[in-house]
């Protein structure tokens, strides 16, 4: 039985097209994915199956009742969890659950075993007085999730809910929902990770308002079949190589992983010679072709390995330092808790640092002592050769941080936000008008230039971040989950600018929950309850688990032997 049906639908937004006659169906007991790029039009389809948008034009119905008419009974029957899931932060767990459950008019009598049963389901039983706001971003999610579930759903509608979530969490996430698909559940899973989309039953790739492709993941994956090669051996630059091959006409894409490169070819008969790439080592080995590889060729994602960003940097300044960031026993405590434990790591100039760990292991609270915006308990974190707790003004000019929550002024304008920061960036004159100006055609920002940056979508609120960031052309740039959230596409165009800006001297320092962007690292942290439990290169971390694991299952066994020890 399909659980939606829709037919030429479509929905607007003043002069825009959200959804533009679109025609699906979405069925009992399976996981159907909803991916796409920012502004695809994912959010606005959810939102018209709830009932919470009208339909401009078209017929819909969900679980055989028509909409908008008969949207109350609908919502009887449906569980949703938008993006932004509106726990109450001040009220516990438990109390979390009451309030819904009354929300729902779930018989009292019936409310305590329901609450027990989800509490059971999703693994909080431990936490059922925390405060939602002490929770991880994780446990968060499953107590969002729970909420969605205090009224048995016959369909449950989820809008990208591994958010900013470690893979650990994502998994313990994904475990819940497969368990209701065996109750004939229908679950629709908007997501940016692909990962998650390849083991979806059933995935919809929206552009613009319309299907692009529908139908099970592998059937994109395959039409890649051929056109997937590794360069493995001794790379003299990896950076530098990508660079070249990317410059190929036959090369649409390509990614560092590790010790090797990976590109995408039109065909194997167009593979440009390895001695053009400065690759003379090396050789050429297929790759099977995953979900991500189909997406971005259908949505014609070509990447010439050129930044516009790092092309207008002027020249920075030279460090004397062979490291120009350190930690030593660097140590935080909030009363008995101790977020970070003594860590220790120096980060060598034009390098690429990666710091993974699960929510709450203390990797937002170590880039903050790292920038100065916390004082260490103990031990010391020094950048460029000082400590930015006490440095000055013009020694903070040479850094730039974007952090993991949107930090922008959301009441004002991009055009203001940019001025503003160019100011406290001591840019005057023809220099901050040209900066200015420069950031808002790298990143587009043009259309959104006059909108609150409160109301842009994520994708862009994050390049917007990512400007403000760097428009004083510092010298080491921190970047807590910069790509959180965002769509494939625009992860891809902020790591061509990383590797650009590394190429041109930038020293970065960079959080993420993505697994493949681990990868693209010079060498990696892996934190976990405040302390750094290993430190290497991705390719020598991977091997300590398997020849043929993943970065995925190297970040959850190294942990799970921390636990263990």
């Amino acid at each position: 039985m399909a659980l939606v049906v829709a037919k030429n639908i479509s929905k607007s937004f003043g002069k825009s097209k959200a959804i533009s006659n679109l025609s699906l169906e979405i069925n009992k007991g399976k996981i159907t994915g909803l991916v796409g790029p920012d502004g695809a039009g994912k959010t606005t389809l959810i939102r018209l199956m709830t009932g919470l948008l009208d339909l401009d034009e078209g017929e819909l119905e969900v679980l055989e009742l028509k909409l908008p008419n008969e949207a109350s009974k609908v919502q009887e029957q449906i569980g949703y969890m938008p993006q932004k899931f509106g726990l109450y932060e001040d009220l516990s767990v438990l109390e979390n659950l009451k309030l819904y459950a009354n929300l729902q008019s779930i018989e009292k009598s019936k409310q305590q075993s329901r609450i027990e049963e989800l509490l059971e389901f999703i693994n909080l039983k431990d936490f059922k007085s925390f405060l939602a706001k002490d929770l991880s971003g994780g446990m968060k999610q499953k107590l969002g999730l729970a909420c969605a579930l205090i009224k048995k759903p016959k369909l449950l509608l989820l809008d990208e809910p591994g958010v900013g979530v470690d893979p650990i969490s994502r998994k313990e996430l994904w475990a819940i929902v497969d368990k209701l698909i065996s109750d004939g559940v229908g679950v629709v899973w908007s997501t940016a990770y692909l990962d998650e989309a390849a083991i979806c039953d059933e995935v919809i790739l929206l552009n613009e308002g319309e299907i692009l492709f529908s139908g099970e993941p592998k059937n994109l994956s395959n039409t890649m079949e051929g056109k997937i090669f590794k360069v493995v051996g001794k790379i003299k630059d990896k950076r530098k190589t990508l660079r070249l091959a990317l410059q190929n006409t036959h090369i649409k894409d390509g990614v560092i992983l590790g010790d090797s490169i990976k590109l995408i070819c039109d065909k194997k008969e167009n593979l440009p010679k390895l001695e053009d790439l400065e690759a003379n080592e090396c050789k050429y080995e297929p790759m099977k072709p995953n979900f991500e590889d189909g997406f971005m060729n259908i949505l014609k994602g070509e990447f010439n390995g050129e930044s516009k960003l790092a092309k207008q940097m002027g020249e920075l300044e030279k460090s004397d330092s062979k490291y120009l960031i350190e930690a030593e026993n660097l140590t935080k405590s909030f009363g008995s808790f101790k977020a970070t434990d003594s860590v220790n790591f120096q980060i060598e100039a034009g390098e690429i640092f990666g710091f993974l760990g699960p929510n709450g292991a203390g990797k937002s609270t170590t880039f903050k002592m790292l920038c100065g915006l916390l004082k260490p308990t103990s031990g010391t974190a020094q950048v460029l050769g000082m400590s930015l707790e006490k440095s000055s003004y013009k020694a903070r000019k040479k850094i730039g941080y974007m952090s993991q929550k949107f930090s922008l002024y959301g009441d004002i304008s991009v055009y203001e936000n940019l001025k503003f920061f160019a100011g406290v960036y001591g840019l005057k004159g023809k220099k901050r008008s040209d900066k200015i100006n420069n950031m808002i055609e790298i990143f587009e920002l043009e259309k959104y230039k006059r909108t609150a940056s409160k109301d842009l979508p994520l994708g862009y609120k994050q390049r917007l971040s990512l400007a403000c960031a760097v428009m004083h052309d510092p010298v080491v740039l921190f970047l807590d989950e910069p790509t959180s959230g965002i769509d494939p596409q625009t992860r891809r165009e902020f790591w061509n600018h990383i590797y650009a800006m590394v190429q041109k001297g930038m020293t970065i320092m960079v959080t993420t929950h993505f697994m493949d962007e681990a990868e693209y690292c010079d060498r990696i942290a892996l934190i976990y309850k405040g302390k750094a439990i290993a430190l290497d290169t991705p390719h020598n971390l991977i091997s300590q688990i398997g020849e043929d694991a993943t970065m995925e299952e190297a970040f959850i066994e190294l942990i799970k032997r921390e636990d263990n020890d």
